[in-house]
């Protein structure tokens, strides 16, 4: 037999994708080695299964029906493999997450409805780290995972890389800061910057972006909502840096404007990393490993614009 699993699910993967570079970059391979192996596949059954040069990429009725079989199999394959980890370690457990800011809630709320189903005997808890630090709390064993964009040296502390994300700064839509192209740190010295409620060196707009240039906005102001942060910038009380899928639909409906930021005259821009935090020694416990996979997955397909870590 020569069609096999990984085939379904590298298929399967290149149509969530969108496109053979961001499939080949979510399953740890090469371009060059996917295309390959699909062309192999082709090869091998004398048909194509997509147009390659199509925008959006395209399946071809072949390629269809091995996305039927795809969607059919490998979710039952996969099914398997979680059941075979919770014989193999047990089926109950606890996954206490906190996270550094609301904007998670976003993919964290859909990929917690998935994994429920995987794991359903594992008892799962939320915490926003807005009043403690989630890193101590990890080490003590008072949570078990954290979703942080900084990944710190702590001994015992590892990190799993979720998904790279462009943060943009929000504008009011008559701000004169839209005439600009790129944002440089000197524009906002003049700026009221709205964030989330946390330390500033938790921030990704300071850490990164403003404290290297020695930059410190006009005032700082803090709310622990996406929406009233952006209601905030609507009516010109201020600018905020965001993920740019939190600004997706708000954009998309003109509520505010946004620019990217850059410290090299508009070079790549601002581009930062999503991990997740655990226990080294338990980073390869099934269930939290499930976990991970499944932000992974549910993100790619919830979320517009970010990319593989």
């Amino acid at each position: 037999m020569f069609l096999e699993i990984h085939h379904l699910h590298s298929l399967a993967m290149i149509r969530d994708s969108g496109n053979l570079t961001r499939a080949a970059e979510r399953l740890h391979v090469t371009q060059s080695a996917l295309s390959h192996q699909i062309k192999t596949l082709e090869d091998h059954f004398g048909c194509a299964l997509f147009t390659r040069k199509s925008r959006p990429l395209r399946f071809t009725p072949a390629g269809q029906r091995l996305l039927e079989l795809a969607d059919q199999i490998v979710p039952s394959v996969q099914a398997m493999e979680r059941e075979l980890a919770r014989f193999a370690q047990g089926k109950t457990g606890r996954l206490h997450i906190a996270i550094e800011c609301h904007s998670c809630f976003e993919w964290l709320m859909p990929t917690l409805d998935t994994y429920r189903d995987h794991w359903p005997e594992v008892q799962i808890d939320l915490s926003t780290s807005f009043s403690f630090e989630p890193l101590p709390a990890l080490v003590r064993g008072d949570i078990d995972l954290v979703i942080i964009s900084e990944a710190k040296e702590v001994p015992g502390i590892a990190y799993v890389p979720l998904f790279r994300y462009q943060s943009l700064l929000a504008l009011a839509n008559d701000h004169p800061l839209t005439r600009e192209t790129w944002i440089e740190p000197h524009h906002l010295a003049g700026e009221t910057l709205i964030t989330y409620p946390v330390d500033r060196a938790r921030l990704d707009i300071y850490h990164h972006f403003l404290d290297p240039a020695g930059v410190e906005p006009t005032a700082r102001r803090t709310a622990e909502l996406t929406l009233v942060i952006l209601q905030l910038v609507a009516s010109r009380r201020g600018v905020a840096a965001l993920p740019n899928w939190v600004l997706a639909d708000y954009l998309a409906h003109d509520y505010v404007t946004a620019r990217p930021l850059s410290t090299n005259r508009g070079k790549n821009g601002l581009w930062c990393t999503l991990y997740a935090a655990v226990r080294a020694n338990e980073q390869h416990t099934p269930y939290i490993q499930d976990f991970i996979e499944t932000a992974r997955t549910v993100s790619f397909r919830t979320l517009s614009e970010i990319q593989s870590a």
